[in-house]
């Protein structure tokens, strides 16, 4: 075994030394106990601010044991927390920052190896950029979906149903007081969203890529086996202090490879595009939008689980959870990727068997055939690329030709999406512009336009929709998100006119506007560019240094890594 980072701290024998290990005191540590343990953070974004992240103070403490009965020494730091619930303009302006704030910490302070503990759907790829950035051995462990939510005698899922009962409501076939009863029903417990949304995307995204325990993806935030998981995943953060395994490890080319396949499979969230290539930039590993595409295009949709099918988190994980799953996919992952738990992942699924063939089906037999999953749409309206979730669209939709009814901001869609004399019918393509990393800024997720009342009377639940912004994980329907170039930075987006003819056609991966390449150099010399507001503080640096959804809306200056290498000893 190498020496451990710490002793650079502890071992010291001048000034620089005695204040590090006296400080350490107020802790009630002795000097005994600094020396020859590898010292393990525990990176806790706990926060009351973000209700899914809310118990992670708790399972801390699991994770506290584990490190501390396999002879390492815990110290637990906070991070910066980020949730969508509550976070505005929207969390994802903030996902760099957290990035950023895990980083520093870790670079700065004597760890040897450091517990990733996440929930909400942003904190655990800020924490993954951070940790990777860094290269210390790291394990990640999330907070685990909520319980299923139960409503009337029948499961509902958080996002999925809220989009579903909020369409109902503007519809007027149900009561406000029925909406209200809703409420009430939905989060049953501790944990981040128990349909197949970012989060939970994002927990089986960093089980593929052998950054977590195998099974912590589905297990739910309540089941006490998910602090067994925590008790484990701390235990085994000391043995890799040992050892010498860092991300750079784990993370190549193969582990992308099979967390975009487990994605497709899954029927995980779009943001999971966004936030595997920032990892991936991190890494160093040339992960590109058409990898994506091209990965996915040989992978059928296995998991029935909302948005794209019926079921939910706590059935996904009951039925055998990710290792079944994937132990289902056979030949399309690569199972000679080595995991953070020292195993191949082929190691790791082996034996893993299906409990409940409605939940996990077989490849033979899938929800959706090959090529469901999400798609890479180019065109002159997208000429870096655009994504579209084909599990969650309407097969009607998937070829399409429309007037476009343009909007240049979400404000005034919404005004207009309850007027009656709307000028919109089903063959309508919405477009609503301004909504992307530096326009909105932060790219919220609004790209699934609620429905103009006057088609939800007619009965009509979906239409193309296209915007540069995202879209929830939980959520469904032709939605067409990520445009880039976005608008606010001069994308073709910002040259569609009302009444232009859009053409989109999946199977051919294309999106383009019917208009004419003279035209479209006519309109952009009319253009000018949105004023901007943002003048000081983080707002103005993300939006300075934002890069396009292609590259997955990381800073420029944070792509790559600086290794563990703190700055000079200060005294």
């Amino acid at each position: 075994m190498s020496p451990l980072r710490s002793s650079a701290w502890w071992d010291e024998p001048g000034k620089a030394g005695f204040i590090a290990r006296h400080h350490m005191r107020q802790l009630g540590l002795t000097r005994d106990q600094l020396r020859g343990k590898p010292v393990v953070g525990i990176c806790n974004s706990w926060s009351e601010l973000s209700p899914c992240n809310a118990h992670l103070r708790v399972l801390a403490e699991s994770v506290r044991r584990g490190i501390t009965a396999a002879g390492g020494l815990a110290l637990e730091f906070p991070t910066m927390s980020i949730g969508e619930p509550l976070m505005r303009p929207t969390s994802m302006m903030f996902r760099n920052l957290m990035s950023m704030d895990v980083e520093e910490t870790i670079r700065a302070n004597p760890l040897d190896a450091v517990v990733l503990l996440g929930g909400c759907d942003k904190t655990l790829p800020a924490q993954l950029m951070g940790a990777v950035s860094v290269d210390l051995p790291a394990i990640a462990l999330s907070g685990g979906p909520m319980l299923t939510g139960r409503f009337r005698g029948r499961t509902v899922g958080s996002g999925t149903d809220i989009w579903r009962m909020s369409e109902e409501l503007r519809a007027g076939r149900i009561t406000q007081s029925d909406f209200d009863e809703f409420e009430g029903c939905l989060a049953r417990s501790a944990g981040h969203c128990m349909t197949m949304g970012t989060a939970s995307t994002m927990g089986c995204v960093t089980e593929a890529l052998g950054l977590s325990l195998p099974g912590a993806a589905a297990l739910p935030a309540a089941d006490a086996r998910r602090a067994q998981l925590a008790e484990e995943s701390g235990a085994r953060a000391v043995e890799l202090a040992r050892e010498g395994l860092r991300p750079s490890d784990i993370l190549t080319e193969r582990a992308f490879t099979n967390a975009v396949v487990v994605n497709a499979a899954i029927g995980g969230s779009t943001n999971a595009v966004l936030h595997l290539l920032a990892i991936a930039g991190r890494a160093g590993v040339p992960l590109t939008l058409d990898d994506i595409d091209t990965l996915g295009r040989r992978v059928p949709l296995l998991a029935d689980l909302m948005p794209s099918g019926r079921f939910l988190m706590e059935d996904f994980a009951y039925a055998g959870g990710l290792p079944a799953l994937m132990a289902e996919l056979g030949d399309l992952l690569d199972h000679d990727a080595p995991t953070v738990n020292g195993q191949t992942l082929g190691a790791n699924i082996q034996g893993h068997q299906v409990w409940n063939r409605e939940v996990i089906r077989p490849v033979d037999d899938p929800v959706q055939p090959v090529g469901s999953g999400t798609v890479v749409l180019r065109g002159n309206l997208a000429p870096d690329g655009a994504v579209l979730k084909q599990s969650a669209a309407s097969p009607h939709l998937l070829r399409h030709r429309g007037p476009a009814l343009v909007f240049d901001d979400i404000e005034e869609y919404l005004r207009a999406a309850d007027d009656p004399d709307l000028p919109v019918d089903a063959g309508t393509v919405l477009v609503v512009r301004n909504l992307g990393p530096r326009g909105y800024p932060g790219m919220p997720e609004l790209g699934n336009l609620p429905m103009p009342a006057k088609l939800l009377a007619e009965g009509v639940t979906d239409m193309v929709r296209i915007s540069d912004a995202r879209m929830s994980g939980t959520a469904y329907g032709t939605v067409i998100l990520h445009v880039a170039p976005e608008s606010s930075v001069g994308g073709p987006l910002a040259l569609v006119r009302t009444g232009d003819t859009i053409e989109l056609d999946v199977a051919a991966r294309s999106l383009r506007v019917d208009v004419t390449d003279t035209e479209l150099a006519e309109r952009r010399a009319e253009w000018t560019a949105p004023q901007r507001t943002d003048t000081r503080g983080w707002t103005r640096l993300y939006v300075d240094r934002v890069l396009q959804a292609d590259r997955g809306v990381d800073l420029d200056f944070l792509v790559g890594g600086s290794g563990d290498q703190p700055g000079k000893v200060p005294f």
